[in-house]
């Protein structure tokens, strides 16, 4: 299995750089694999999609501002720093730049040494360092006021408003990246929705590396997943269980519930809660057993997301959608739009 057969042209102006306002104005390619029909839609047309006793399933993870911009200690050497997974009080991962001068022992400072961290050791997995910070007082509160959205290298223009860069159900922070397919919902949809009989279902993923890692390796399954922090309460396997007994179908919104779900299913489909890292690397000939629909946007070539999305529709079809999306214009990307595969 060849990374390079996940390929496609997308020309650069369909990478979209500014969110759709409002946020359920982006349009909508729905997919019926049964019979291989596509609709174009706008995401307000969802509801229509949807039917009472199904169970929307979404990631409620906030994105923490996760990118730190300062100089190396005592000299005028601009770094970065990317928060990728917190392991206690002062020690995270994260990624480093520029990486050739940041090696252990190094000291970083942001803010007029508001805050300030020490280089611990190599992450050879990552390519990133086990990184220490040191301040005085709340380290949230210093982040808020230094950190920047971590934002995507592919969206060049600022984004004015953070909040657009959560979903409007984000409750519990620790992403370096958001759940994107979740950015499409108001909460007017959401409440329309519910007012049909569906339920929705919170569930956590921290995303990080693990979700936006690009393939490098030849033969994809070379590939090695970065893990991630997951949870599913009682209460949601319960609620998620319920419904596909009762012959709702379980609709997860991004792919990040995808992973937490069938990180979270036995054999046999059925969601048990617990909490955890997961490494799980979806692709086609791995088996979905928890999920039955997705809602996801268009994704980077060669990613492990477009390998997730091949595992739904085989690799061919979504290629071809890939290429009808293209052709229609659809935007792509983080802040592009939407596909419904059911």
């Amino acid at each position: 299995m060849k990374t390079r057969d996940y390929d496609y042209d997308l020309p650069e102006e369909l990478i979209a750089q500014t969110p759709v306002e409002p946020r359920d104005h982006s349009r909508l390619m729905v997919i019926h694999r049964d019979t291989h029909r596509r609709e174009d839609l706008h995401f307000y047309d969802l509801p229509a999609q949807l039917h009472r006793g199904d169970v929307l399933v979404v990631n409620e993870t906030r994105v923490i501002p996760a990118r730190l911009l300062g100089s190396k200690e005592g000299t005028e050497v601009p770094v970065e720093v990317l928060l990728l997974k917190r392991l206690n009080q002062t020690d995270w991962e994260a990624l480093v730049r520029p990486g050739r001068r940041l090696k252990p022992g190094t000291e970083c400072t942001f803010g007029d040494g508001r805050l300030r961290c020490r280089i611990l050791d190599f992450v050879p997995e990552t390519g990133g360092r086990l990184v220490r910070f040191l301040f005085e007082g709340v380290f949230e509160d210093l982040l808020s006021q230094l950190g920047e959205m971590p934002l995507p290298p592919y969206i060049h223009e600022k984004l004015m408003d953070r909040e657009r860069y959560q979903t409007v159900y984000a409750r519990e922070e620790g992403s370096a990246a958001a759940p994107t397919a979740g950015l499409h919902f108001t909460p007017e949809l959401m409440d329309r929705i519910r007012a049909m009989g569906v339920d929705i279902v919170p569930v956590l993923l921290h995303v990080g590396l693990g979700t936006f890692r690009p393939v490098k390796e030849e033969n994809i399954l070379d590939h090695a997943m970065h893990s991630e922090f997951y949870q599913v309460s009682r209460e949601a396997a319960e609620r998620i269980n319920r419904a596909r007994e009762s012959g709702g179908r379980v609709i997860c919104v991004g792919t990040t519930s995808v992973r937490t779900l069938e990180s979270a299913c036995d054999e046999n489909g059925r969601i048990q809660p617990g909490s955890g890292n997961t490494s799980i690397f979806i692709y086609p000939g791995v088996p979905i057993r928890a999920v039955d629909a997705l809602i996801t946007n268009f994704h980077l070539p060669q990613s492990t997301l477009l390998m997730l999305v091949s595992a739904f529709l085989g690799r061919e079809q979504a290629l071809d959608i890939y290429r009808e999306a293209v052709e229609k214009r659809y935007r792509f990307f983080s802040f592009g739009d939407a596909m419904m595969i059911q």
